[in-house]
C-alpha cells in the first residue's frame, strides 16, 4: 500500500515568525487518526523568522532529528550543550529521561527551514544525549546516503531506534531504487523538485509517501529532485 500525502492536505499553523505543515498530529492539530507510522510520530516543516525560536522547553522519551534545509538552528540544553546546525549536518537529541532545551534561527537575516522528526525509542528511560554529525553533500548525488541510523557511523548519527533515515538528489531523468525488505515500512518525502514512484505516482515538493507492503521502490526525476527516504519497523 502506497499512501500519498499532499503538501496542500497538510495542516498549516503560521504565527508572526513561525510557519508549520504537521504530517501527524501536533499541537493544535488532532486527528486520532493520524498519530504516527511505525515508531514516528512528528514530521514538522518549520519556516522560523530570523532570531526567533522556541523557547525553554522539556522533552522526554523521544528521539528528535532536526534537518536543516536553509539557514542555521542554534540549540542549547540543560546539559550545557550549545550547538548550531546548517544544511549538510544532522542534530540528534536523545531527551530519555528528561531534557529541556531552546532553539532558535542563529541568522541575522536568514530564514531558517529545518524538518523537525520525533521518534518513540526502542527503550524508555535513556541518559539524555545530544549531537551534531556531518553527512557528504556530494554524495547524494550518487546513492542513498545513510545521515541517521541505528548503529551510527561516520558521518551517520545514531539513534536509539531500528530505523535509518537516506537523503539523495536526482537530477532530471535519473533515476534510482530502493529495495525494502519485508515487514518494513518506508517512509518517503519529497523534500524539492518532483520524481515518479513505481512509474505510477507522481510526488512533488513537500508531498509524502507512507509505504507498507513495497518491496521494490523505483524513484526517476521530473524535476531534480531531493528525496529523504526513511526505513522503520
Amino acid at each position: 500500500m502506497i499512501d500519498v500525502r499532499r503538501k496542500s492536505d497538510r495542516f498549516y499553523a503560521e504565527s508572526d515568525w513561525l510557519q508549520s505543515r504537521f504530517s501527524f498530529s501536533f499541537g493544535p492539530y488532532n486527528d486520532p487518526n493520524n498519530t504516527g507510522f511505525g515508531p514516528m510520530r512528528v514530521l514538522n516543516d518549520d519556516s522560523i523568522a530570523p532570531k526567533r525560536g522556541f523557547g525553554a522547553h522539556p522533552h522526554s522519551d523521544m528521539e528528535v532529528v532536526s534537518i536543516v534545509l536553509t539557514g542555521s538552528l542554534r540549540h542549547q540544553d540543560n546539559l550545557g550543550n550549545v550547538g548550531v546546525t546548517s544544511w549538510g549536518q544532522i542534530q540528534r537529541m536523545t531527551a530519555g529521561n528528561g531534557i529541556i532545551h531552546t532553539e532558535y534561527s542563529d541568522s541575522d537575516s536568514e530564514t531558517l527551514n529545518l524538518l523537525q522528526m520525533w521518534f518513540v525509542p526502542d527503550q524508555a528511560g535513556l541518559e539524555p544525549s545530544y549531537e551534531i554529525s556531518a553527512f557528504d553533500v556530494d554524495a547524494l548525488g550518487q546513492a542513498w546516503v545513510p545521515v541517521v541510523s541505528k548503529t551510527g557511523a561516520a558521518g551517520v548519527a545514531k539513534i536509539h531506534q531500528d530505523m535509518t533515515i537516506y537523503l539523495t538528489e536526482l537530477a532530471a531523468g535519473e533515476a534510482r531504487d530502493y529495495d525494502a525488505l519485508p515487514g518494513r515500512r518506508t517512509f518517503v518525502f519529497m523534500i524539492h523538485g518532483s520524481a515518479s514512484l513505481n512509474g505510477e505516482i507522481q510526488l512533488d515538493e513537500r508531498d509524502e509517501a507512507r509505504i507498507e507492503d513495497v518491496t521494490d521502490l523505483s524513484f526517476r526525476a521530473v524535476q531534480p529532485a531531493r528525496i529523504m527516504l526513511i526505513d522503520l519497523p
